[in-house]
């Protein structure tokens, strides 16, 4: 059973590539439990279609999405619609859930106390709202959280994929051409919004890194090797 897990830091990514990334490594730790890992990463603007989504909850057509500069995909993790883009952590954890019982509902509320728990460091009280994921502060959804589970070639494990989105900085106005989350009578908000400042990236990622390794138990060592 892993201990420690790998940080990775891949900067700036467009979703296609980060997307390929993530299946490989999927097998890569279905073979190996150990080569366990996170990558955090800020994507350029995309909208995500989840398993429980659909089209109409995008606002905009193609030749909009165009204009914009806003690319679209439909993915294989749970939820709806969300939007990635600049100033937002994106991290996608790729870890074998036998240590928590294979229990894929407790590990997405594992994922929202770790950003509850780093939100605390900056005075902002997050939380969460009953029959809903992510992490909300008041109405307003700060980390939407969407993640896949998949069998390992026993059967007897699942291992994770995608993961979570925290709204550090970016530009607001895009979740403003879908329905986020599916969610109509809910707004989103960020960390800048609510604190009225710029916040440095790196120290987010750090921070967060810190509360993962609180929640989950594991020691958490950044890999600075090209993926």
């Amino acid at each position: 059973m892993f201990t420690t897990c790998k940080v990775i830091d891949l900067g700036w990514i467009e979703y296609g590539p980060a997307s390929e990334l993530q299946k490989q490594a999927v097998q890569e730790v279905m073979a190996d439990k150990s080569t366990s890992r996170i990558y955090l990463l800020e994507h350029l603007p995309v909208y995500t279609i989840g398993r429980a989504g659909g089209e109409h909850n995008v606002l905009v057509d193609e030749t909009q999405l165009k204009e914009l500069g806003i690319s679209k995909y439909e993915v294989d993790r749970g939820g709806d619609v969300t939007y990635h883009g600049p100033g937002q952590l994106v991290g996608y954890p790729i870890l074998p859930l036998t240590r928590w019982g294979n229990d894929v509902r407790q590990y997405v509320r594992m994922l929202e106390e770790v950003v509850i728990r780093f939100l605390r460091g900056y005075g902002i009280e997050g939380g969460r709202i009953e029959g809903l994921s992510g992490v909300w502060v008041g109405p307003e959804k700060i980390c939407a959280i969407g993640v896949k589970a998949s069998r390992d070639r026993h059967g007897k494990s699942f291992i994770t994929s995608h993961g979570f989105a925290l709204n550090v900085q970016p530009n607001l106005s895009h979740f403003a051409n879908i329905i986020p989350c599916g969610i109509v009578d809910k707004g989103v908000t960020s960390m800048k919004k609510l604190l009225d400042r710029e916040i440095a990236m790196g120290e987010v990622k750090q921070g967060w890194v810190q509360a993962f390794e609180e929640v989950f138990e594991v020691k958490c060592e950044w890999d600075s090797s090209d993926v």
